[in-house]
């Protein structure tokens, strides 16, 4: 019979590449970890995993048993839920993957309520491309995902949940911060901090200056960063400028380090998507986080 905790092992191991960082995560060493894989490997008689490169691969039959496993161990939660939801209770422990700077400051807050009416519920945020999400939630590696891309796929199932600003942001001292209002010409000469390309706020920028008839070339790009709160900070240092999500803005509005600028014609807005795998069926803790978001209970930020 095939052993719960060995699949974890397996499956950790495939999310991360690697058998030390599933160790470090199951704070198990790297050792017993190889003898889990082994053992396992030994039960269903095939190799799950490649050693021959630099980096851990799955091999053929590793690729075929990820879904498996996966759906098995939500197979085998839900198990443990629904007999505890025989005395009215809503337990677990559960991954979202999200892949947005707004997402990531949007979530804890929503946890933090759902928590408050499922306390015995475990969260947790793991942070990743948004490729990567799109993978996992078809592979089963997580039951919901967070993000601001939407992709066609009859597995997929999307909710729109939270209406994003992106804005431009000045240091608290520059000359923009005086007026509060610019014209999209204004930004041609002006050192600009840019979000790389495939990043969600990179795209709504994109759509919104060639609707200014201006194209990313004809900016003064001082330097590319892959995260919003660093360019926040570059931004107060001083650097440049820069369009980033109001939410990741947030404290740096509240505190006066750096200030909104409005420009004229222009209002650049994402949509946040909730996302789960129609082909796998939630559990009863996972619904309900579903249904609570749908619900828009959370939605004072």
């Amino acid at each position: 019979m095939l052993d719960l905790d060995s699949l974890t092992v397996f499956l950790t191991i495939a999310e991360h590449g690697s058998f030390s960082e599933a160790g470090r995560r199951l704070n198990l060493s790297q050792s017993a970890v190889s003898q889990i894989i082994q053992g396992l490997e030994r039960d269903l008689g095939v190799e799950l995993f490649n050693r021959q490169s630099k980096h851990i691969r799955l091999t053929e039959a590793g690729q075929m048993l990820r879904p498996m496993a996966a759906e098995l161990l939500n197979n085998a939660r839900r198990v443990s839920e629904t007999m505890a939801s025989m005395h009215g209770e809503v337990a677990g422990e559960m991954n979202i993957g999200c892949s947005t700077t707004s997402g990531k400051y949007l979530l804890p807050g929503i946890i933090l309520r759902f928590r408050k009416i499922h306390p015995k519920m475990r969260i947790n945020i793991l942070v990743t491309s948004r490729d990567s999400i799109f993978k996992k939630l078809l592979s089963g590696d997580i039951p919901i995902g967070v993000s601001s891309k939407w992709i066609e796929h009859k597995e997929l199932e999307y909710h729109e949940f939270f209406l994003d600003d992106v804005i431009l942001i000045v240091p608290a001292d520059h000359i923009w911060a005086k007026y509060g209002r610019i014209f999209p010409d204004d930004l041609l000469d002006e050192p600009i901090i840019m979000r790389e390309e495939g990043a969600g706020t990179y795209e709504v920028l994109v759509s919104g200056l060639q609707a200014c008839d201006i194209s990313i070339d004809m900016l003064n790009i001082a330097m590319t960063l892959g995260n919003a709160e660093a360019i926040e900070i570059a931004v107060e240092e001083g650097i440049g400028v820069s369009f980033i999500s109001r939410l990741a803005a947030r404290r740096g509005l509240e505190l006066g380090r750096v200030v909104e600028v409005k420009v004229e014609g222009m209002v650049l807005k994402r949509s946040l998507y909730m996302i789960r795998s129609r082909r796998i069926a939630l559990t009863k803790s996972q619904s309900e986080f579903w249904n609570f978001v749908r619900e828009g209970i959370h939605l004072s930020v």
